[in-house]
């Protein structure tokens, strides 16, 4: 399967640095397959720690496929920017979803779950599953 039809996964965080390394370790443990449209937005345009809402907005436009974006953040204001993002209708792409799971756990289950041509509700869902996984 190509990537053109596959969920899109944008990951928000208050560091680019953690931004990109969630990325990479999601893709990286897909293993063979097509590979997701995965992208980090992290930090702010000056590269300081924080949340930019036009990051965010870049992000999801570069991974938008046509089947969904799904968006994972860390904390507080990652998740306050990308409810008004989403509020605001207009400056992300249509069938943009936030996803209330955990970062790192949450992300390798979207990206692994999307890599098999999963829709966007069952990406959305392996994600949220990821509260339950047990380390203990």
């Amino acid at each position: 399967m190509s990537d053109d039809r596959l969920v899109g996964i944008v990951l928000v965080s208050h560091s680019a640095a953690v931004a990109a390394s969630v990325a990479e370790l999601a893709q990286g443990l897909v293993g063979g397959g097509p590979e997701v449209p995965v992208a980090p937005a992290g930090g702010t345009e000056g590269g300081g720690f924080g949340t930019s809402a036009e990051l965010v907005a870049a992000a999801a436009a570069a991974v938008d496929r046509g089947a969904g974006v799904a968006v994972l953040t860390d904390l507080g204001s990652a998740v306050l920017t990308v409810k008004a993002l989403l509020a605001e209708g207009d400056e992300l792409p249509d069938g943009t979803r936030m996803v209330d799971a955990p970062f790192v756990e949450g992300a390798v289950a979207a990206v692994v779950t999307a890599a098999t041509g999963a829709d966007l509700d069952a990406v959305v869902a392996a994600a949220e599953e990821a509260y339950g996984y047990r380390k203990a």
